[in-house]
């Protein structure tokens, strides 16, 4: 198992998620505000799958990535293969148990929890073949199926929808299948390079590794995976209760816009998982806490640095579009999302530390505690208080945050290892001094030109801390050697 990411795949992983963000975010501002509460009905399809997904993987994607380094080639074959059939299994008595709840209940909502079973399904696939691309260091063709196809289909479906006579439940349907088709494409793709096919014999492998071993890890992961849902999408079936679709729709694109900050960050987590991995069997601590210190500096700057544009930038944005008076009640959630969003990417990998050490057990404990303070947390702003969507909004906050501190302070306590370091608090309050005094800088009535000055200055002022200090010198390295090869070829 290599030590480094293959820094070519990074870049392809950042490239394509960037794509599909900007093909996501021209539809989050221009597309899905015209009939909110279509976009509501979507999430709450996928909130569906979201909570069924986990069932039917059961831990099966993050088992490969943890047993994976330690196999032979013909075991990991192996482990790949089980998992395969593992994941159709488990969809088919999952399939029977809603077959029969809904001789129970008939509730409106009933044809969407289907849809939300049958999209499920092409989820996981996609998640078993991403991890094995992972393993192969092979993650960004998988990546531009993945990110890229639902971007265009669910825009494409809703313009059909809204412009045509076609129906909701047939744009869902088509956005399932595109699931689907992506499901294929990167089964294909995984095949060509490593050729995997049945195996209904695995005495091999659970010889070495014991299953008690393989399905005490896996349910643990499951049980933490499960637990994710309701730590962090909860709010996309809360809200369709207490309030409405259109409120959903609201708040969702808010979520979508938000989450634009964390690509960075998917894209190091999902490369350096295996390395993780590999380090922490080798008991090479010293050489994972350099690392971790590292990604968490880096991740902060392009969170920081990310965050502080939407901040100064977002309002003046929308001003300049038609839909202005439908995105607007979504900035206080991009605001308070996206503080999450630079909290979880300052901490670094440490949900996959623990994932990979001897420790993964903790991460069930921190999960369903998390779990437990969303729900209790939506539940309490949403019926007793008026603050709405954005109360959800803060109740996400306050347990995200809650959440990240206990990983962090546990992974220290049990391995000594500490993501900060002093680089990363000058880091901090430069950044915040720069995001402050540009925000309450004066404005003009011209919104184009606020957003151009302030994004502009935020941009310099960042550069300058960049390029004048050692704080972030693993960003600083890559952008002087990307100018040096443009500054030769001209």
């Amino acid at each position: 198992m290599q030590t480094k990411i293959s820094t070519k795949q990074a870049l392809l992983f950042t490239i394509i998620n960037y794509i599909g963000v900007l093909i996501g975010v021209v539809s989050t501002v221009l597309i899905y505000p015209q009939d909110k509460e279509m976009l509501g009905i979507i999430r709450f399809v996928d909130a569906c799958a979201q909570i069924m997904f986990p069932i039917i993987v059961l831990g099966s994607t993050h088992a490969l990535i943890n047993f994976y380094p330690k196999l032979s080639h013909a075991l990991q074959h192996k482990l790949f293969s089980f998992s395969l059939l593992s994941l159709a299994k488990l969809s088919l008595w999952l399939g029977a148990i809603l077959l029969i709840g809904s001789f129970f209940y008939t509730g409106k909502e009933e044809s969407y929890i289907w849809y939300g079973f049958f999209l499920a399904i092409a989820m996981a696939y996609i998640e078993l073949y991403r991890r094995q691309a992972t393993n192969l260091q092979r993650l960004s063709f998988p990546t531009f199926f993945e990110k890229i196809i639902p971007k265009i289909t669910l825009p494409t479906v809703f313009l059909l929808a809204i412009y045509t006579n076609h129906s909701i439940d047939w744009s869902i349907s088509i956005y399932i299948i595109s699931y689907y088709i992506i499901a294929l494409v990167i089964g294909f793709y995984i095949y060509k390079h490593f050729k995997y096919k049945w195996h209904w014999n695995y005495t091999d492998l659970f010889a070495f590794v014991s299953k008690r071993e393989y399905y005490a890890y896996s349910l643990f992961a499951f049980a933490g995976s499960f637990g994710s849902f309701f730590a962090f999408r909860v709010d996309s079936l809360m809200i369709p209760y207490f309030i409405d679709y259109e409120a959903n729709g609201t708040y969702n694109i808010g979520v979508t816009l938000a989450s634009t900050l964390a690509i960075p960050a998917a894209g190091v987590f999902a490369l350096y998982a295996p390395i993780i991995s590999d380090l922490i069997k080798k008991v090479e601590l010293r050489v994972l806490n350099q690392k971790y210190k590292e990604v968490s500096r880096n991740l902060f700057f392009i969170g920081m640095l990310l965050f502080s544009c939407v901040v100064v930038g977002i309002e003046p944005l929308f001003r300049l579009l038609p839909t202005y008076d439908k995105l607007a009640p979504s900035i206080p959630i991009i605001y308070l999302l996206g503080i999450n969003v630079v909290i979880n990417m300052s901490t670094g990998f440490n949900t996959e530390i623990i994932s990979y050490s001897k420790y993964y057990r903790f991460n069930l404990v921190s999960i369903l505690s998390l779990m437990v303070l969303n729900v209790v947390l939506n539940y309490v702003l949403l019926t007793y208080t008026t603050m709405g969507i954005a109360g959800v909004g803060i109740a996400s906050l306050l347990s995200l945050t809650l959440f990240n501190v206990a990983k962090t302070y546990y992974i220290y306590q049990k391995m000594r290892l500490w993501p900060f370091d002093r680089s990363f608090v000058y880091l901090l309050f430069a950044m915040l001094i720069i995001l402050v005094l540009v925000f309450v800088a004066p404005t003009s009535n011209k919104a184009l030109i606020d957003l151009v000055w302030k994004v502009a200055v935020v941009l310099l002022f960042n550069c300058l801390v960049l390029f004048k200090t050692n704080w972030v010198l693993g960003i600083r390295l890559m952008l002087e050697k990307m100018i040096q090869r443009i500054w030769k070829v001209n």
